[in-house]
C-alpha cells in the first residue's frame, strides 16, 4: 500500500480509520465518543443558559 509511511504491514479498513486504539495508526476518539462528548457539552452549555435566563428573570420581577 502507498502512502501510508513505510508500514509493511497490510492495513484493514479499521486500522486506518483508527480501529485500532492501542496502536499508533489513527487514534482518536470513536465516532461513539465523540457523539457522547458533544452531547455532554451541549447539555452544559444549556444548563448554563437556562441559570443565566433564571438569574435575569428573577431580577425583572
Amino acid at each position: 500500500m502507498l502512502g501510508v509511511g513505510g508500514s509493511r504491514k497490510n492495513l484493514g479498513r479499521r486500522e486506518l480509520r483508527g480501529g485500532g486504539r492501542s496502536g499508533r495508526i489513527g487514534g482518536g476518539l470513536d465516532p461513539q465518543a465523540q457523539k457522547r462528548e458533544l452531547l455532554r457539552k451541549l447539555q452544559e452549555r444549556r444548563q448554563q443558559q437556562e441559570v443565566r435566563e433564571e438569574g435575569t428573570a428573577g431580577e425583572a420581577s
